[in-house]
């Protein structure tokens, strides 16, 4: 019997040629090792994975709400003649920036709610506050009253406000006044 038909019987059997050393065995006990080691170890990295990623939605989605609504009311200041329905347009236009998913954003483009509170002549303080909601990952959902106040389908609520002086209590006249220093 030559070597090839000695070698696809030994293959066939499971056997090993003589002389082998027992580092082959070896390796193959290392190889199955490490697939234990992998069947438990990717669970874990998949679980701290969602356990990281979850935060970073939350902070992405809170700053372009904060944003969102500093601009809206900068845009109350300084805008005149607006209606409140352009200025929500505005602002959801701004809210935009959060993907279209219950992890960022959770009910669609349309949920938010945005409450303005307008001066009524220029001279006061208006007043944007956005709310929205997030779905939390079914990690970390256990512990989503954490995050903040939670609705009754298990959304984690957030709110931000942002608000401005029409006319800040340090500025002293009217434009009338202004540009008689100039004359």
């Amino acid at each position: 019997m030559g070597w090839g038909c000695w070698i696809s019987r030994c293959i066939r059997q499971g056997l090993r040629r003589p002389g082998a050393s027992a580092a082959l065995d070896a390796a193959r006990e290392e190889r199955a090792q490490a697939t234990v080691e992998a069947a438990v170890l990717l669970p874990v990295f998949l679980t701290l994975l969602l356990l990281a990623v979850q935060p970073v939605c939350v902070l992405y989605t809170r700053a372009v709400m904060e944003s969102a609504a500093a601009e809206t009311a900068r845009l109350m200041v300084t805008a005149e003649g607006e209606t409140d329905e352009s200025i929500r347009a505005f602002a959801l236009r701004r809210l935009a920036a959060v993907p279209d998913i219950s992890i960022f954003h959770a009910g669609g483009p349309l949920a938010w709610d945005i409450e303005m509170q307008a001066a009524s002549s220029g001279d006061g303080e208006v007043m944007v506050c956005i709310t929205g909601a997030i779905t939390p990952l079914p990690v970390i959902g256990v512990f989503a009253h954490a995050f903040g106040a939670v609705n009754g389908q298990g959304d984690v609520e957030m709110s931000v406000r942002a608000g401005y002086d029409g006319r800040p209590s340090w500025l002293e006249g009217d434009y009338g006044t202004w540009t008689q220093r100039w004359d």
